[in-house]
């Protein structure tokens, strides 16, 4: 860092400004940015800050403020806010477009600090205000004063605005006439703790959580996994009933033309299938039940499941099955077939010893309820249980055994491309590729970015807050792209970075300077992955964010 003080005529007027700032080299030519303009601080200040910049260079020191101030008297250093994680956020966003798209507005602002927050730290709108106390948001994101009671509204806002969002984002991505031929939807649910959420419904919970009401959210990506679209649904949804929505969006905002929808076993039936437009196709599975019917038909034969891909096109139709067995996954349902089995092999013999022990004890009851367990476990089919006085003897039926398992790992796709339009293979591997929307809602629901608890209850604000967690899958994405190469996760690196905080400078007269240091070699790393500078400093901005409800007075 440097004093530059220079003095300069624009027509019959002499001007004279003072600046600190700071050179460095970047793509081999030298850039120089200004810290700060000191033009109208005190004398004593000005003079102060050059010897002290003076005295840093013939110590040999980096030269920042920082460094040269240190120790002198009438000057003091302190830890400022955190600046690392939110910066490089900030630029992040700026590359895929979302400020833009969101809007520079304050509801766009504060939509922009929900989606960085729930990067940074999953929680209610009460926690994303605390974790802004100790942000720079005021100098990043123009945010000078906000409360929980601000954040709430926004989520209305972030529902109503949602579409416009999504094809602003979209268009951001794709150049006109040139987006996806392909897209990837599927759902999933999350359970609810309270039962008082407007959208909230009992319906198949994949969580496996008895007694709560739950959400189902469809997810829209394209062939790459990208999202592209969600939308929240009521909790008794099937997931048949929410694909009319993604082939309106496809139709109308996303897609038009010929394009093709991938969807699971359970979403793509036949009058889904026949709702699609004339020019939209589709790829999706078929049950096991449908698989045993073809086979029984003879429209498909076992020994094509022996080949790598296999593919059948029934006589007068133009619909084409695509087959293959997956060894992999037929290795581990056999291997849980034979854990069940064990399973109730055990109860089998606890229930013989009670009936040893317990002379009253009725034999009849004891087989009902193990007949009972075969059919929790499915293996009814082969296996019962076949009393010879008060001993139970397990009987095993080896060709109906054989009979379920011969499915095992099997699967067929259906699909209305034409082979020179997608051969067996691509057809394979385009469905395959759900696993990326798997993938999204992992980290949606669990891994990272924590959809629940859902903290709130209006309809809108339900939708606004799946949204706001979309939103943060994006920059989720983009990051793990970007540190791929690199030896920790997504949430390692932002917790390293979110540690670099700038260095407040206070000097004689209670003026203050915020500087960023330099971030040690790990940290530097994981900016320059990202393709993110740090400037020398930030500007100043007096922030007065806060919550209105307190944590001390509500703790017992």
């Amino acid at each position: 860092m440097y004093y530059d003080s220079c003095t300069y005529k624009r027509g019959a007027r002499t001007y004279h400004r003072d600046l600190l700032r700071e050179s460095r080299r970047v793509k081999g030519k030298v850039v120089k940015d200004t810290v700060a303009n000191v033009t109208e601080w005190p004398e004593e200040v000005k003079t102060a800050i050059r010897l002290a910049l003076d005295a840093g260079r013939a110590r040999g020191q980096s030269g920042t403020l920082a460094d040269a101030v240190a120790g002198r008297p009438g000057f003091s250093l302190q830890q400022g806010k955190s600046v690392g994680a939110l910066y490089l956020l900030c630029q992040l966003a700026g590359q895929l477009g979302l400020p833009a798209v969101l809007g520079a507005d304050r509801q766009g602002r504060l939509a922009l600090w929900q989606v960085l927050a729930r990067v940074q730290d999953q929680g209610s709108r009460l926690s994303a205000v605390r974790l802004a106390r100790g942000q720079a948001v005021a100098e990043l994101l123009g945010l000078e004063s906000f409360t929980e009671d601000d954040l709430y509204p926004n989520l209305d806002w972030l529902s109503e605005q949602q579409s416009l969002i999504e094809d602003g984002l979209f268009g951001a991505r794709y150049a006109p006439g040139q987006g996806p031929s392909l897209f990837l939807y599927d759902v999933t649910s999350t359970y609810l703790e309270g039962m008082l959420n407007e959208l909230g419904a009992f319906g198949y919970n994949r969580d496996g959580k008895r007694g709560k009401k739950q959400l189902v959210v469809g997810l829209l990506t394209d062939q790459d996994g990208w999202p592209l679209a969600v939308e929240v649904f009521k909790g008794n949804t099937g997931d048949p009933d929410t694909v009319a929505s993604q082939i309106d969006k496809l139709a109308m905002r996303f897609g038009g033309g010929a394009v093709t929808l991938v969807g699971d076993r359970g979403m793509l039936k036949s009058r889904q299938i026949a709702g699609l437009p004339d020019k939209m196709h589709y790829i999706t599975a078929i049950t096991k039940a449908q698989i045993e019917s073809l086979l029984k038909a003879g429209t498909l034969q076992m020994e094509l499941f022996d080949s790598d891909v296999a593919e059948v096109t029934a006589p007068g139709e133009t619909v084409r099955y695509v087959l293959r067995r997956n060894p992999v996954q037929a290795e581990c349902v056999a291997a849980r077939r034979e854990d069940q089995l064990a399973t109730w092999q055990r109860q089998v013999e606890k229930a013989e010893t009670y009936l040893a022990e317990h002379p009253r004890a009725r034999v009849a009851t004891a087989t009902r309820r193990l007949a009972a367990t075969a059919r929790r476990l499915k293996l009814h089919t082969w296996a019962r249980v076949k009393p010879r006085g008060r001993k139970l003897r397990v009987v095993l039926d080896e060709g109906a055994r054989a009979k379920v398992a011969k499915l095992d790992g099997c699967y067929v796709l259906k699909t209305d491309l034409k082979p020179e339009q997608a051969g067996a293979a691509t057809v394979d591997a385009r469905y395959r590729d759900l696993a990326q929307v798997e993938w999204a809602f992992r980290t949606f629901k669990t891994a990272f970015l924590q959809i629940r608890p859902v903290y709130v209850r209006l309809e809108s604000r339900t939708r606004g807050h799946v949204f706001a967690v979309m939103l943060a899958y994006i920059l989720v994405k983009q990051l793990a792209e970007a540190w791929r190469d690199l030896d920790l996760t997504v949430e390692e690196g932002l917790r390293e970075l979110a540690q670099l905080c700038v260095t407040t400078v206070e000097m004689p007269g209670g003026i203050r300077l915020h500087e960023i240091p330099q971030p040690r070699q790990s940290s530097a790393e994981l900016l320059a992955a990202a393709g993110v500078n740090l400037p020398p400093a930030l500007p100043l901005r007096k922030a007065t964010v806060d919550t209105t409800r307190k944590l001390t007075s509500r703790r017992k």
